[in-house]
């Protein structure tokens, strides 16, 4: 199934992970990650599940059709 939203919930520690494993979809922005506009996550669902399952507070979140 390919993922088609991804999303950052409240509670973000900005502790980098994302950004590290996957820069090409995460962004740090001034109080949490966020997810950079217009990425195609279909080159990139390995590693949005990856940070998804890392994330020490479970925020990153995502959604397959």
């Amino acid at each position: 199934m390919a993922i088609k939203k991804v999303w950052i919930e409240e509670g973000c520690t900005l502790c980098e992970l994302c950004t590290d494993t996957c820069p090409d979809v995460f962004e740090m922005g001034d109080d949490s990650a966020v997810v950079k506009a217009g990425v195609d996550f279909s080159q990139f669902e390995d590693e949005i599940k990856e940070c998804a399952e890392e994330c020490p507070v479970e925020v990153i979140q995502y959604e397959e059709e």
